[in-house]
Parts: C-alpha cells; structure tokens; sequence
C-alpha cells in the first residue's frame, strides 16, 4: 500500500473544500445528519460526528445550520429522508472506483453516477464486486515539529498501522476506533494535525499503463467529487 495513495484518499477528503460554498454546506449537513442517525448526537461519545463537524468549521459552515443538522439527525425537526449508498465501479482499464453518497432521491443520484462513469470510459457495478479491493482505516496528515522519529514511535505506541512520509509531511493510518487516540497523542508530543478522516484505502494500487488513462480517472474522479450527493471517492489507481 503506497503513502501516495493514502495521501491522495486524504487530499479527496478535503475536495469537498474546492467546490462552491453552497455544495458544501448540503454535503456537510448531510453528512453531519448521518453521523448523528449512526451514532447518536453527542460529539465526545461519536468520532465521525466530531470529524464531520470540525470539516464544517474549517469550511465556515454556519453555526446554526451545524445545530440544524445534528437536530435533524436526531430526528428533532423534520426533513427529507436521507439514505447513504455506496456505489462500486470501473474506470479506465478497469481500475475499482467506490464513491459513498448521502442522497434524498436515489434515483437522481444513481442516474448522474452511471452517466458519469460512462462519459469517462468506466461503469457501474454490482455490490461487492470491487469493495473488498479496499479496507477502512484512519488516515491523519501530520507536520513534525522538531524530532520526526520521535512522533513516529510515539505513533506506532498509539497504536498506529503504518507510517509514510510525503513532502515532509506524515501519512498515519490508524485502525478507525483509535484515530482519535493516535490525533490526541500525536498532538501532545507536538506534531500538528493537519487534517483526520476515516477513508476507504485500497489494499494495493495499479497503476495505469497510459497517459490517456491516467487523465481520464482522473477528470472521473474530479467529476465524481462536484457531485453534491457524493461525500468520498476512493480508487485503487495510482494516478
């Protein structure tokens, strides 16, 4: 498993900061929405809440619609049903693409899905026919500050999976239940946080035999993540 490949499922989760402020604030709220229905509404006992609500500060999401999807989550107020999918595809020269929506209309989100993948020379596919290519981990992106091998071990001790390095910046990947532990410790012994997600990560990557490949995954997984249904794209392509 590559760091770049961790490094690129991080970089994904923060794609959602380059599209338009609106798209943003739905994709959040839903998200936040269906964090709160998963694991209840109180942030200190709910990891990917907690996650999802400092995304949402970073993106200067208002207050008040943060309060209004954690309320909607706990089915305080009323509002569309909203349903997580997790669609599984094919891109160029088969690679695996898996892109996890949180949609009111299935129908709308699984027609742009399908539309999308067959623009750029890929498919859709039937559950499970690529997800077990990719596992779930912890992912946080860390800048040392002072003694590098110091924050590694202290990382390993926390209980961290693997380590990679990327342009002076540490890829940690994490079991999902100890990512807030290893953040804690990582912090404590001086490392900054840059960000923290739970990401699908691909057990091994390929990479594609052609240039024209590479860019078509590419402007598919770009296209994928202007979807505002669609909250994380993961790829087993190395591009």
């Amino acid at each position: 498993m590559s760091g770049h490949s961790k490094w690129a499922q991080i970089k994904r989760q923060k794609g959602a900061a380059d599209l338009k402020r609106g798209a943003v604030f739905s994709k959040l709220a839903n998200a936040i929405t269906m964090a709160v229905h998963d694991g209840g509404k109180d942030p200190a006992m709910n990891v990917r809440l907690r996650l999802t609500i400092e995304k949402a500060r970073a993106a200067n999401m208002p207050k008040d619609n943060i309060e209004r999807a954690i309320k909607r989550g706990a089915g305080e107020i009323a509002g569309k049903h909203i349903e997580r999918i997790t669609y599984e595809g094919y891109g160029p020269e088969g690679v695996a693409v898996v892109a996890e929506a949180l949609t009111d209309n299935r129908n709308r989100t699984t027609a742009e899905l399908r539309q999308l993948f067959s623009e750029y020379g890929g498919n859709l596919a039937s559950a499970n026919s690529v997800l077990w290519l990719f596992e779930r981990q912890g992912l946080l992106e860390v800048k040392p500050n002072g003694n590098r091998e110091a924050l590694e071990l202290a990382a390993i001790d926390a209980g961290a999976l693997d380590i990679e390095q990327h342009d002076g910046t540490l890829v940690v990947a994490t079991p999902p239940p100890r990512l807030d532990a290893v953040r804690e410790i990582l912090t404590a012994k001086g490392g900054k946080v840059q960000s923290a997600a739970i990401a699908l990560v691909p057990k091994a990557t390929v990479t594609p035999a052609s240039h024209d490949a590479r860019e078509k995954i590419q402007k598919l997984l770009n296209a994928l993540e202007e979807v505002q249904d669609v909250t994380n794209i993961a790829t087993n392509a190395d591009v």
